[in-house]
């Protein structure tokens, strides 16, 4: 196998990732080609190389599979390759199973999923109905998931749970130099709120579990009418699974105006009723985790290759201070 490929940096030009070390790439390589023979599988055509400054993603073409994809991450967000292997396992028919992973180095070989909802999406009734039947399978993931909590601590998702969250604020503000001191009058006034919050989303009923924190049409498949596949868990933490709502209501928000979120919101909460809990109950925990989740999203910012942030315009610093400040925004649920 040679290293030659065409690389996409997007808006990234400059990005410094591991890719630009020859070293590296050797290594990198030589570990997929010693897969694929291990599966009797030989690549076969041009590699397209998609370099960001949270991952370095590699198209194979393989005889007699299709395409497969090795995923590298950096160090922050290098559990999800274990996390990817767990799940396959756990859940095998809504995730991707990879071929192999290197749990140590952050790195996965994965097959191809298929067109993904953003390939798919319609406007129109479609489009909303189809968000609906997404965050009640996504609502039953996690639901599932609840069983290996304890599991997914150990492979180092990070923590973000509500007990812990007013203390991941405080390291966020406290290690963020891009902070203003209007930006820090604002978010200290805001802590006591926060810790006010987590207390009392603590107390309606819904345990902490998996939050992918990202889901939106480009990060999940569709495989079949009915079938989705959730990828992509790097930005994953350990935290309340509402969490998770804010994104893919923004999503569908901005594209199909407010008036969708209350219809997502009652789908996403369905598969969560039942064992005492009252609609009145869900909904306010769903509101809370509305502004709570911005915190988790925040933390996620500094999960990017060393050095990647000083060369692009996503530093993790700046982005983070959108994150935190949102929480002054009033839940659209």
């Amino acid at each position: 196998m040679n290293d030659a490929a065409d690389v996409d940096r997007g808006r990234y030009p400059e990005v410094v990732t591991p890719w630009e070390r020859a070293e590296w790439r050797a290594a990198a390589l030589g570990w997929v080609g010693g897969v694929l023979g291990a599966h009797g599988l030989r690549e076969t055509g041009p590699r397209w190389v998609r370099l960001r400054p949270w991952s370095v993603l590699v198209r194979l073409s393989v005889d007699g599979t299709g395409p497969l994809w090795f995923k590298a991450c950096p160090p922050a967000a290098r559990f999800e390759a274990g996390l990817a292997e767990a799940l396959s396992a756990w859940v095998p028919e809504q995730v991707l199973t990879p071929l192999a992973v290197d749990a140590d180095r952050g790195w996965s070989l994965l097959p191809d999923g298929g067109p993904r909802l953003a390939d798919v999406l319609k406007d129109g009734a479609d489009g909303p109905r189809t968000w609906e039947a997404l965050l009640r399978r996504y609502a039953e993931l996690q639901r599932s998931l609840l069983p290996y909590t304890s599991k997914i601590e150990a492979l180092g998702v990070p923590d973000a749970r509500t007990a812990t969250l007013p203390h991941v604020f405080d390291r966020l503000v406290a290690d963020n130099g891009a902070l203003t001191a209007a930006d820090r009058a604002v978010l200290g006034g805001l802590r006591p709120r926060v810790a006010e919050w987590c207390e009392e989303l603590a107390g309606l009923g819904v345990a902490d579990g998996l939050d992918h924190a990202d889901v939106h049409e480009g990060q999940v498949f569709v495989p079949g009418p009915g079938r989705f596949t959730f990828f992509d868990w790097g930005d994953a933490a350990l935290s309340h699974p509402f969490c998770s709502f804010v994104v893919p209501a923004g999503h569908a928000a901005e594209r199909y105006g407010p008036d969708v979120v209350p219809r997502l919101r009652d789908a996403y909460l369905e598969p969560w009723t039942g064992g005492g809990r009252t609609t009145r109950d869900l909904r306010r925990a769903l509101s809370l985790a509305w502004r709570l989740g911005t915190i988790g999203r925040a933390a996620a910012w500094g999960r990017l290759f060393p050095g990647a942030a000083d060369a692009t315009d996503l530093a993790g610093d700046a982005q983070a201070v959108g994150s935190l400040l949102r929480l002054r925004d009033e839940p659209a649920v």
